[in-house]
Parts: C-alpha cells; sequence; structure tokens
C-alpha cells in the first residue's frame, strides 16, 4: 500500500504563477520601446532555462537567479537589437520577483493547506521566493529554494534537501509542476507526482505541454482542481 500523501511541493515560476503576463505588462509600463514583449519574453525565459539547466556547481559558489535573469536580457537585447537603458534593464529584471499568480491558485492552497504541509520549491533565490510569495498572498508553510541546496533543479539535492527539512520520506510527498520535467525528476527519486496543465503559460501565441500524463499520479487542470482531487 502506497504511504499516504503528507506534503505538497510547489513549483513557483509558470506553475503558482503567471511569468508571462506579468512580464509583458512590466514591460510595457517600464519602456516604450516598440517590441514584440509577447514573444520577447518567452525567448527571455528559454535564456533562463537553458543557462539553469547547464549550470555547473563544481565551483561550489551560487550564481544568483537574478544575476542569470540579468545576463539574459542583455544578450538577448543584443541580439535582437533593442536599446534599453541600464535602470529600464535592472527594472525589468526585478519584475519577475513580483510575479502575479494564477486566478485559482490562492484559493487552491488556500484549500489544500487544511489538510496538507504545502511548500514553495523554487529554482528562485530566497530573497525572490520570498517577494513573491508576499506580493500573491501566497500561503505556504515553508518555502525552499535552489540557493538552499546550491543547484538547480531538477538535480535530485534540492528534493531531497525539502524532503529532509520537511521530515517526511518522498512517498509521502507531492512535487506538483506545470513542467514535466520537473515532476519527472521527482517521480524518479520516489515522490509523488501531479501535473497542472498551464495552456497559457507562454501567453495566447505559446505552445507549452499540457497533454495529461498516466505517468503521473495526478493531472489537473489547475490548483482547485487538484484540492478537489486531493481534499476529502
Amino acid at each position: 500500500m502506497r504511504e499516504k500523501i503528507k506534503a505538497l511541493l510547489f513549483d513557483v515560476q509558470g506553475t503558482a504563477t503567471d511569468f508571462h503576463s506579468t512580464l509583458c505588462r512590466e514591460a510595457r509600463r517600464i519602456t516604450d520601446a516598440d517590441v514584440d514583449w509577447p514573444r520577447f519574453v518567452n525567448l527571455w525565459r528559454a535564456e533562463y532555462f537553458a543557462n539553469t539547466s547547464e549550470a555547473d556547481d563544481s565551483t561550489g559558489e551560487w550564481v544568483t537567479v537574478h544575476s542569470v535573469y540579468r545576463e539574459a536580457l542583455r544578450k538577448l537585447l543584443a541580439r535582437e537589437s533593442i536599446e534599453l537603458s541600464d535602470a529600464e534593464q535592472e527594472e525589468l529584471t526585478t519584475a519577475w520577483k513580483f510575479l502575479d499568480p494564477w486566478p485559482d491558485t490562492v484559493a487552491g492552497l488556500t484549500t489544500l493547506r487544511q489538510q496538507y504541509t504545502i511548500a514553495a520549491l523554487s529554482n528562485a533565490d530566497v530573497n525572490a521566493a520570498v517577494s513573491i510569495s508576499r506580493h500573491g498572498n501566497l500561503p505556504w508553510h515553508a518555502v525552499f529554494t535552489a540557493e538552499m541546496a546550491g543547484v538547480f533543479k531538477p538535480d535530485p539535492k534540492i528534493y531531497h534537501l525539502a524532503a529532509r527539512y520537511l521530515g517526511y520520506d518522498p512517498a509521502e510527498i507531492m512535487m506538483v509542476a506545470s513542467h514535466k520535467y520537473d515532476i519527472r525528476a521527482a517521480k524518479a527519486l520516489g515522490f509523488r507526482t501531479a501535473f497542472i496543465a498551464r495552456p497559457l503559460e507562454f501567453g495566447a501565441r505559446g505552445n507549452p505541454d499540457v497533454t495529461y500524463s498516466d505517468e503521473f499520479d495526478i493531472n489537473a487542470d489547475d490548483f482547485l482542481d487538484l484540492a478537489a482531487q486531493l481534499v476529502h
């Protein structure tokens, strides 16, 4: 018999929060540059994913996610021949620390926390994860980040760190994410898994993988659907 789920770990950027809409809106507020921001934000986020997946932790020195976003933005602006002032670049880089939650996020988490320990497990820096949580009034019991483990997801160290601090075995914890690489990595370590479909994660023109799969314990439309399947 499978062990009872006692805690849920949630990816933050994209799963609990709407990175794309937030950054597009903030870019238009920060600058009047004539840019296709939906396209640009997706290119920027793709650079972030590439840089964190290729990060080298052998030096033992943490590379902040803020610096990853900042350097990715600088290179992308140069490649796209877009001119923003240093102040505009810094403000745009900082905007990702204030991501808006999806409409279902707070209500779903509030229901889930009645029965489970709920925590963020994010690739963001600690200060950014705290900022995002405060901005969106996200009702976590705890926040864990890649910075604490010194590695980015999907490195096993970060999942093991969260399990250790929660005091539960992996089989008692469910990893929740809209990114299949994240929950597949957790599943390989013995965690339970929940896939959240976020069809607008990359905007109206995006093409995220929202296909349900039997490889996961739960497939859900959003956090409210997840709560309906888990809370009894």
